[in-house]
């Protein structure tokens, strides 16, 4: 399985795992959907939501390795 990075886009991250929804929902990424997803690395989308990049990607790598 490939690593997810800061530079990741939230859709490739869905399109490996739609189980990491609840990851991003928990830190108020609610319109998973949108157009934004699409295009919006992950990087992006925690600085507009004030969430530790950092951090969601540890747990998005921890969750995945361990699919």
């Amino acid at each position: 399985m490939a690593k997810v990075t800061k530079d990741t886009i939230i859709l490739d991250v869905l399109t490996m795992d739609a189980g990491t929804a609840p990851f991003f929902l928990e830190i108020g990424m609610h319109c998973l959907g949108c157009p934004s997803a699409s295009g919006e690395s992950i990087a992006e989308a925690c600085a507009v939501h004030g969430a530790d990049a950092d951090a969601l990607v540890a747990k998005l790598n921890e969750y995945l390795e361990n699919k």
